[in-house]
């Protein structure tokens, strides 16, 4: 059983994929998946943000916002690449325009590779980046009581 000190909220950003993961990602917000169950609470904000959800390869124009998202977030944080274009770059890494997956830029924590990433693989990555979220916390606590 998965328990948590706090319900995580959770940022999704699209870099530049083809939008097939981007529909299985609203797909684990509909009542057939419900992510939600787990305490995931979608947000638009990345100061609120704990998980940072990133769907697509990255290019030069949206390196800088990846990056400017990434910095805005609080820690701890956990970063979770979906899609085999997030992982590495995909069918498209070897494109003039694409540098690569989500890790050529910020580090990323939870990799769900899939073309496109089915809704059960993404809330098994969600749920892998709740606990290493919770983790995190449980270790910056130690740190700040040391």
């Amino acid at each position: 059983m998965l328990k948590v000190s706090k319900s995580p909220w959770l940022l999704h950003y699209d870099g530049s994929s083809c939008n097939g993961c981007d529909i299985e990602v609203l797909a684990c917000l509909t009542p057939l998946y419900d992510v939600e169950r787990f305490g995931i609470i979608n947000t638009g904000n990345p100061k609120h943000a704990d998980i940072f959800l990133i769907t697509g390869g990255i290019n030069k124009q949206n390196e800088s916002v990846v990056k400017q998202i990434y910095s805005q977030m609080p820690n701890p944080k956990v970063v979770v690449a979906v899609g085999i274009c997030a992982c590495n770059g995909g069918v498209f890494k070897d494109c003039y325009n694409i540098m690569g997956g989500v890790d050529k830029v910020i580090p990323v924590d939870i990799y769900v590779p899939g073309c496109a990433a089915r809704p059960e693989s993404i809330m098994d990555g969600v749920v892998k980046a709740i606990a290493l979220l919770d983790e995190k916390r449980k270790s910056v606590g130690k740190e700040a009581a040391e």
